[in-house]
């Protein structure tokens, strides 16, 4: 199990990397293919789409193969994807990539998540949030590498290549140890209102985590999308010190990821997933009636250290709830991650633009402190089929 642990952070991390120098990297991707501001956002909002769609694709997969067959694939399709993003020389090649890159990570980020439930459920112990731990140290690695590509005016397939060269090889040697668990029994296709009434009531169970990831990531796409614009023009920071506030976020989220295993053994998945949220909610109020930059950036390390228990019990808490159908609660849950990020930037933006950035961050608050209302969901005391 240990060596199963150990290979599946590594997916964790090398995820974390290949998101992060694409993310990171978009000015550069844009200026290669001549994408208009306009047309940007389009290609930016398809990716989540089709991951969206690729999640979909993973539930339907892991019906017929092993989680860890879908994960040991879609990995390198990703990677590849990834090359792809950097190699071509005109807008469709460039849709091409990032349609395959949406649709791999989707599955990817599922198929991850469901090893990472089936494992923890073996070791009987909170193990979920040290794998997220692992993709956070993999986003700041890819960030770094992406800001030592775009000083050195490095092209992007200079950039990715090297970068894909080691962890594609890796990855897949990595995948012998990934650890399936055995396969619990399959949703009943229950016939007429009795199947309906099944289906309905599982759903009904699964819709609290699914509000809570979804507001997770409107309050994670809030930071990574606003932050450095709220400190240079609401807070009147440096063009240089703008660019502090998500590294700050991204380590403190390393942070808490790393210790938040011990929390939730501790004093359990509610209590710790109520401290986050309230913490997150303390860290949009501060950033909201901050008064300068310090008192941002403040904000937005305490939003690294609440936000990031969210997820990861999240994913945990569907594990617990449909445990004869994990692969398929996770595979669902993991939509609302999509959902989240295609809703908060847009959202912040549009209410910024018309009311005020001070005022916007007040409604991701809002959304944070609904995650304290569902806390009871993440230590049912039933279970159900998904």
């Amino acid at each position: 199990m240990r060596h199963g642990r150990a290979a599946l952070a590594f997916s964790f991390f090398a995820q974390g990397v290949a998101f992060a120098l694409l993310v990171t990297r978009i000015p550069a991707v844009q200026d290669r293919y001549g994408i208009s501001n306009a047309l940007l956002p389009a290609f930016l909002a398809a990716v989540p789409v089709l991951a969206g769609a690729g999640s979909v694709g993973a539930e339907q997969l892991v019906k017929r193969v092993r989680p860890g067959l879908v994960l040991r694939w879609s990995q390198p399709v990703v990677l590849l994807a990834l090359l792809g993003v950097a190699a071509g020389d005109a807008v469709l090649h460039l849709a091409v990539a990032l349609a395959v890159f949406g649709v791999g990570v989707g599955a990817l980020d599922a198929s991850m998540n469901m090893l990472g439930v089936s494992l923890q459920h073996r070791y009987g112990r909170s193990i979920m949030l040290g794998f997220h731990a692992a993709y956070s140290l993999g986003g700041i690695v890819g960030a770094t590498l992406a800001w030592v590509g775009a000083h050195g005016q490095v092209p992007l397939l200079g950039s990715y290549l090297p970068v894909a060269a080691v962890l594609l090889p890796a990855a897949l040697l990595g995948s012998r140890w990934y650890l399936d668990a055995g396969r619990g029994p399959e949703p009943e296709e229950g016939a007429g209102a009795a199947g309906a009434g099944q289906q309905v009531a599982a759903f009904r169970l699964l819709l609290p985590l699914c509000l809570v990831m979804t507001f997770a990531y409107i309050g994670d796409s809030t930071v990574s999308n606003w932050s450095a614009k709220y400190l240079q023009d609401v807070l009147g920071s440096s063009e240089q010190l703008a660019t502090v506030p998500y590294n700050v976020y991204m380590a403190t989220t390393l942070v808490g990821r790393s210790l938040g295993d011990l929390g939730v053994r501790r004093f359990g998945a509610a209590t710790v997933v109520r401290a986050g949220a309230l913490l997150a909610a303390l860290g949009f109020g501060t950033v909201a009636a901050a008064q300068g930059p310090g008192t941002g950036m403040l904000g937005f390390t305490l939003l690294g250290l609440g936000l990031c228990v969210l997820v990861p019990q999240t994913f945990a808490a569907a594990g617990r709830l449909f445990p004869g159908a994990s692969d398929s609660a996770v595979a669902r849950l993991n939509i609302f991650n999509y959902v989240g990020f295609l809703i908060g930037s847009p959202l912040v933006g549009a209410l910024g633009d018309a009311w005020s950035y001070r005022a916007a961050m007040l409604v991701p608050m809002a959304l944070v402190l609904v995650t304290v209302a569902y806390a009871a969901s993440f230590t049912p005391r039933r279970t159900a089929t998904a």
